[in-house]
């Protein structure tokens, strides 16, 4: 049967029509960035199950754990910072904290790797508080730890950035049996991009405190299992620790402003005060210096970011708990200012973040970390897990700073989960890993979307750039162009290339892993680092 081409467009329109009618019926239930497609997925369905954000940020935590391994565990931190649908902000503040009892005489070597460099653990303890506390109500814990346990059994393909962390960094796996055995093929390789993953001893763990809850980690047999493990190898956790680990402490957020937005981040011992005074270092400076992305704003991003680490080195607040009269000073415009002209006048660790927002208006930045890519290089070895490497954060030598070495101490972090705000309005949900290069990440990311142009898939994927204040400079990309060489030449900066073994020449995971949501148009964006292995996805539900 003859059907004219006028009747067949409109036919086709009239399809094409309903379809949209009815995508235009389904709800928008939030949106997840995570750093593994895994977790992101797990995300996405728990929302469109009618989870709230802290639900979905409940099970994202333990399925970038199981997809991961290299960056964060059950034997790490979390800390949550969180912009509820009505009301002021506030931080999940899950630090860890150093054992009760630490030896005299200790050394370097002793916190840096092994049993002995693990703080006490904190990640199970914020997830179950978060759920008791916020969650909608809709899924039980067992429920929202299953798809990390199906991940952990199933395993998942080895995407490119999780192929160089096997490759590189698991190496040191070698000289531990139990961990070479765990994460390392049967022929002693390590597993290559497209191979599966699996970590089948872990995933009996995780299906222990699915159906027992954390409180078997920190006071059942599992934390007699970690005890005894931590006493026969010469690790200093004891089961008192674990015991007496406490509930995560509800704390306010520390705040300052950007160009007419107001950025919300984590207090001190984290890193939010030193991104919150490179954005102020740059916000001193014309908005026509940064507003391209181009030599003139990549040096002024390395001289903020010279200064502002500087500051955390040299003259930092002087304690994690009474904080505020120092952190305000220091996020001050006035200080910016003061900092600028004597800068101007006198020139001649692996983490895990993800991004949760839900259709009540929620909002969730969370960063959680083992410290340094796979910890500290050893396994607990009947449970499968990592231990975390956090004690290498402390000085040995007491120096007046409140990062010396001391008994069930917070040890420092750079996490630098961020909200930004205006008028009220949430627009954009971020953070990153990295060890230090989070607090310049998110410093870049979030400047770039308010002075280059609101676009938070560009903010993400912008090259970026790293100091500290030993003046060599880290630029990413594969080419350094001749005016930004001139200009680091005039400000004395050494160009260098990062020398951790995962670069492609062109994305660096060195530079961090920002994970970010931000509203443009009004509607939800969201943007997975091509640095990492992640996923944005939108959740609709009918």
């Amino acid at each position: 049967m003859f059907i004219s081409r006028t009747i067949f467009i409109a036919s086709i329109s009239l399809i094409f029509e309903g379809q949209t009618a009815v995508a235009q019926e389904k709800k928008f239930a939030g949106y997840v960035t995570s750093s593994t497609v895994e977790a992101t997925e797990v995300g996405v369905e728990i929302l469109e199950k009618g989870g709230n954000a802290f639900d979905a940020a409940v099970a994202v935590s333990l399925a970038v754990a199981a997809s991961g391994p290299a960056s964060s565990g059950v034997f790490g931190q979390t800390v949550m910072l969180v912009q509820p649908a009505d009301g002021e902000p506030y931080v999940i503040h899950g630090t860890t904290l150093s054992p009760a009892s630490i030896p005299d005489n200790v050394t370097r070597e002793q916190l840096t790797g092994g049993r002995t460099a693990s703080t006490i653990p904190s990640t199970l303890k914020v997830l179950s508080y978060t759920l008791k506390n916020y969650g909608s109500g809709n899924f039980s814990w067992e429920q929202l730890v299953n798809p990390s346990v199906k991940i952990l059994e199933e395993g998942f393909k080895v995407g490119p950035f999780r192929h160089k962390a096997f490759n590189y960094y698991g190496l040191g796996f070698k000289d531990q049996k139990e961990a070479a055995e765990m994460f390392f093929k049967p022929d002693g390789l390590p597993y290559q991009l497209g191979e599966t993953f699996r970590h089948p001893i872990m995933a009996k763990t995780m299906q222990r405190i699915a159906e027992k809850g954390a409180d078997e980690f920190y006071k059942g047999d599992m934390a007699k299992e970690i005890a005894a493990d931590m006493a026969i190898n010469g690790g200093w956790i004891t089961y008192d620790d674990l015991a007496n680990f406490p509930d995560p402490k509800i704390v306010e957020p520390i705040k300052s402003t950007y160009r007419g937005y107001e950025i919300v981040s984590l207090p001190p011992p984290f890193g939010g005060w030193i991104m919150m005074q490179i954005l102020n270092l740059l916000e001193a400076q014309t908005p026509e210096a940064i507003d391209t992305d181009d030599a003139e704003r990549r040096i002024a991003l390395l001289n903020a970011m010279r200064l502002g680490h500087g500051t955390r080195a040299n003259d930092p607040v002087p304690g994690f708990y009474d904080y505020d009269a120092d952190v305000s000073i220091k996020i001050s415009k006035r200080e910016a200012t003061r900092m600028l002209e004597h800068y101007k006048s006198g020139m001649g660790g692996e983490t895990t973040h993800y991004s949760v927002v839900d259709g009540e208006g929620n909002a969730i930045a969370v960063t959680q970390s083992i410290d340094n890519y796979f910890g500290g290089l050893t396994v607990h070895p009947q449970l499968g897990f990592i231990y975390n490497n956090y004690m290498q954060s402390f000085r040995l030598k007491d120096d007046g700073s409140p990062y010396v070495l001391k008994e069930n101490e917070m040890p420092l972090s750079s996490m630098t989960g961020t909200i930004v705000k205006k008028d009220g309005e949430t627009q954009m949900v971020l953070g990153s890993p990295a060890s230090a290069r989070i607090i310049s990440a998110v410093a870049q990311v979030t400047s770039y979307w308010i002075d280059v142009e609101k676009d938070i898939k560009n903010a993400v994927d912008a090259y970026r750039v790293h100091v500290v204040p030993d003046n060599k400079a880290y630029i990413e990309g594969p080419i350094v162009d001749s005016a930004l060489l001139k200009a680091m030449a005039k400000y004395d900066y050494s160009l260098n290339r990062p020398s951790y073994g995962v670069s492609d020449s062109q994305y660096d995971p060195y530079f961090g892993g920002v994970h970010a949501l931000a509203k443009q148009d009004g509607k939800w964006a969201g943007a997975a680092d091509p640095r990492r292995d992640g996923r944005a996805k939108a959740a609709w539900k009918e």
